[in-house]
């Protein structure tokens, strides 16, 4: 059983939490539910959230299918590939993000369009 259920528009997509970020994660549990008109760069969408916390452990560069917090935009992330700020095919953020969750099958957000309503919530 998966930690998060991720509703992108009509996609339902299943995370996990990692152990990257402990006490993002924490600040993300205590929020959930979070929802939101998310906006689309590159491979990632972000959702605006009330967690504000600084950088832990954080870092640019992230696996495909990150879950990530964004601390200079108080932001929840979804990555499934390149953004603008690639340098390859990677994701990769803009600024250093807090690793929190991996989707389960990041491949399905290729089927977005622009912006989405996303919905994050404990499974």
């Amino acid at each position: 059983m998966s930690d998060l259920r991720v509703r992108v528009d009509d996609l339902d997509l299943a995370a996990d939490w990692t152990d990257d970020s402990p006490d993002t994660r924490a600040a993300i549990e205590a929020e959930l539910l979070i929802e939101g008109r998310a906006t689309r760069w590159g491979d990632e969408l972000y959702v605006r959230t009330p967690v504000d916390v600084p950088e832990e452990n954080a870092r640019e560069e992230v696996p495909e299918g990150a879950v990530a917090y964004w601390p200079q935009g108080n932001a929840v992330c979804l990555f499934w590939g390149p953004t603008p700020a690639s340098v390859g095919g990677e994701p990769r953020a803009a600024s250093p993000v807090n690793l929190v969750a991996l989707l389960d099958d990041p491949g399905r957000l290729d089927a977005i369009d622009g912006g989405a309503e996303v919905r994050i919530e404990a499974a």
